[in-house]
């Protein structure tokens, strides 16, 4: 089975290619970051807050298109903060809607594999009634947090693969 790197996390890492968007862009207050901590791993962390109508913060990554078939597997390392996040992919940069799933974390390190087919439409936190991804590439990948309360975060992110 070929493994393509999606992103491995170090110290020398370059993270401009990582972008917050939080819920401001909707008049909420939640506040995310992301930094390369002295470990190396990528850190994913701040605040939610459902005032304004808010509740969201993610971190995303885009890059030059990933092909991928039917039986295409992210598989990501990570460390979490016992909360569920949302992993969300798009096959192209300018597509208006995400594929989603979400996923629960622990407070130990842990490895999680998606399967790219289990992943279904979603736009602005509906789904869509179109067919879950079954497309031949992606070009960006999305972790976010939104569980509908006023709460602080932490995922660390050790390295993402597709399998």
């Amino acid at each position: 089975m070929n493994t393509t790197l999606i992103f491995d996390f170090n110290k020398n890492s370059s993270i401009s290619n990582w972008k917050i968007i939080d819920d401001g862009v909707m008049g909420g207050l939640s506040q995310g970051r992301f930094s390369i901590n002295n470990d190396g791993n990528g850190v994913f962390e701040g605040a939610i807050s459902l005032e304004n109508n808010g509740g969201f913060s993610s971190v995303r990554h885009t890059f030059n298109k990933i092909n991928v078939n039917s039986e295409s597997i992210v598989r990501i390392r990570l460390k979490g903060d016992g909360k569920t996040y949302q992993f969300r992919i798009k096959d192209k940069n300018e597509s208006y809607f995400s594929y989603i799933t979400t996923f629960q974390t622990s407070e130990e390190w842990q490895t999680i594999d998606i399967k790219l087919t289990d992943l279904y439409p979603s736009y602005r936190g509906r789904r869509l009634n179109l067919p879950n991804f079954n497309n031949d590439s992606f070009e960006e990948i999305v972790f976010l947090i939104g569980n509908k309360k006023n709460e602080s975060f932490k995922l660390l992110l050790d390295k993402i693969e597709l399998k």
